[in-house]
């Protein structure tokens, strides 16, 4: 997933969003910052919202089930992941993956995961705590073997 990506999906979803929350245009818009023309111009698909107004749909409307099934995750999440190549979160509580997302590996105090709609990786811990976050599976399986290696570590001990 990639920022023109997140804008499309989220773009296609603000009507859904306005009509989940029982908002009319006129308060959507003044929510999102925006004139009710420009809503009115995203929700006719005739353009597409800016950055700016993705992030305060996504910050603003973090609960929403209409956005959070689009995005098969927590939208801030989404945000922060797509700004950042990854994040090593302070042990944000989960689900532990009953929803959206698909075991890779168990191990030890680790779980690693795929989120089925956004293909992001996650690292929990024991108590379904994120522990690290990315998009690249390459950095995920390096942060996969260290944690291995420093719990292996940790046993000997």
């Amino acid at each position: 997933m990639n920022r023109e990506l997140l804008i499309q999906m989220v773009s296609k979803q603000l009507k859904m969003i306005r009509a989940e929350q029982g908002y009319s245009q006129d308060k959507m818009a003044d929510v999102l910052g925006i004139s009710k023309k420009t809503l009115v111009q995203i929700e006719k698909d005739r353009i597409q919202a800016s950055w700016t107004v993705v992030l305060a749909a996504c910050a603003v409307f973090r609960d929403s089930d209409t956005l959070q099934a689009v995005l098969g995750n927590e939208p801030l999440e989404m945000i922060t992941l797509i700004l950042n190549d990854h994040i090593k979160p302070t042990g944000a509580p989960t689900m532990g993956g009953r929803i959206w997302w698909r075991d890779l590996q168990k191990e030890g105090h680790f779980k690693l995961q795929q989120n089925v709609v956004s293909k992001h990786y996650r690292i929990l811990n024991e108590a379904d705590r994120r522990i690290f976050s990315t998009f690249d599976e390459e950095d995920v399986m390096k942060e996969w073997v260290y944690l291995q290696g420093t719990a292996h570590e940790e046993n000997e001990l």
